[in-house]
């Protein structure tokens, strides 16, 4: 160590400080350049929210060194590498009434905890997501775990849990009313739901949100480009043309006399299947039917089936295609709201899975023949042959079903089981 003269500073000022560690004022040249680097490595030790004995400074220059050894009262310069004790350098500063924590927090700024604050983001981040998961739109569509899954894999953004939070309260508020029973352009939906007009652009950080949610619903890709995002968006029933979405149906006879109503009577008269657009759907057309339940099927074969044994005795059936589009969606919340009890049937695979439970819980419709008990059935008769039923979802209806065709490792497609469908509805008609 080299000898130093016997020499302080002068003070020059004083600073005031935040009150850490009972500060009032700190004189100012103890907050000078000089020292600077001892300040800013207390700080950052302190910082860390850990028990801070002492603190490692490196490449001192000969004023730093003279500053750090007249703080310390050393008779020698430490040199450029030094190790200062916590507690020496309070008692160096304890005369003053400060101590090391003070003139740091004055020097370079609060001290933070960064151990409590990697708690409170972890505290943040789990409620986050048992939040998302429990969320009764997620609860109530069990294919959009798998959205809330990949989000979480994805992690927490760098502006925190909290704003991820509300993006995605806002992302559910949309969710929510989807598809849409009347198209809505999407200025129009993002104003009713989220009080922005504006808030679904593509620019806006909301709309990948909801869409990687509508892509998940649909099991497709997320949407991009713009052509594909607008194609998404109008299966949901937003901005979409209201005249080539339709939904396919037989034997509904409507008491109403309005034009839709007069021309399902017409078509279920002559025994044939019709196709409703989602703009027939629009208008005020009394649906009520005279049969108290109404029959839902995944498949148009099945419906087909329907139409050529029964013919103009079908009772009223409805085919959504696979996933339902806005003008299923529309005509089956409308004939359940009209009294009718609404009965649904689809593909015992993991896909048929998630579109019946979205049936089920965008229309209030009931299971028909869609339990575990079902399906051993169904298998039986397929002599257990089948195809894979691919990745595979909760049944909400019956949590065993969706846990015994992973175990079975054998789909049963809706056309294995057609006769056993029909013969229902032929049951239906015979009253």
């Amino acid at each position: 160590m080299m000898e130093r003269p016997h020499a302080r500073p002068e003070p020059h000022g004083e600073r005031h400080g935040d009150g850490e560690g009972g500060l009032s004022r700190v004189p100012a040249h103890l907050t000078g350049k000089p020292l600077l680097p001892l300040w800013r490595a207390v700080h950052e030790r302190l910082s860390s929210g850990r028990p801070v004995r002492s603190v490692t400074l490196r490449d001192l220059d000969e004023e730093a060194q003279a500053a750090l050894a007249d703080l310390l009262g050393s008779s020698s310069y430490p040199g450029s590498r030094v190790i200062v004790r916590l507690d020496r350098l309070d008692a160096a500063l304890a005369p003053l009434g400060l101590d090391g924590r003070a003139v740091a927090s004055a020097a370079v700024g609060p001290i933070g905890n960064r151990a409590a604050e990697r708690e409170r983001h972890a505290r943040e981040r789990t409620g986050l997501w048992s939040w998302l998961s429990a969320h009764p739109v997620v609860v109530r569509q069990p294919a959009l775990v798998e959205w809330v899954d990949r989000l979480r894999a994805d992690g927490v953004p760098r502006e925190g849990a909290a704003r991820l939070r509300e993006r995605c309260e806002r992302a559910l508020a949309v969710l929510e009313v989807l598809p849409l029973s009347e198209s809505l352009p999407l200025p129009t939906l993002a104003a009713r739901e989220v009080g922005d007009p504006h808030a679904l652009d593509d620019t806006a950080a909301l709309p990948s949100l909801v869409l990687r949610a509508l892509a998940t619903l649909r099991g497709l890709p997320v949407p991009g480009n713009a052509q594909d995002r607008r194609a998404l968006w109008g299966a949901f029933g937003v901005d979409c043309d209201s005249h080539s979405t339709s939904v396919l149906a037989l034997g509904l006879r409507p008491v109403g006399d309005g034009p839709l109503a007069t021309t399902l009577r017409v078509w279920a008269d002559a025994g044939h299947a019709v196709s409703i657009t989602l703009d027939q759907l629009s208008g005020n057309d009394d649906v009520r039917q005279p049969f108290p339940v109404v029959h839902v099927v995944e498949n148009p074969s099945v419906l087909a089936l329907a139409q050529r044994r029964l013919g103009t005795e079908a009772p009223p059936l409805v085919c959504v295609s696979g996933w339902p589009n806005s003008a299923a969606v529309a005509l089956l919340r409308r004939l359940g709201e009209d009294g009718a009890r609404v009965r649904y049937h689809g593909d015992f695979d993991g896909e048929g899975l998630r579109i019946a439970a979205h049936v089920m819980a965008r229309t209030g419709a009931v299971p028909w023949r869609m339990g575990a008990s079902d399906y051993l059935g169904a298998l039986r008769e397929a002599g257990a042959v089948g195809p894979e039923p691919g990745r595979m979802s909760p049944s909400p209806w019956d949590a065993e079903l969706s846990d015994l065709i992973g175990e079975q490792g054998v789909a049963v497609p809706e056309e294995r089981v057609a006769d056993l469908l029909v013969d229902d509805l032929a049951a239906v008609t015979r009253g």
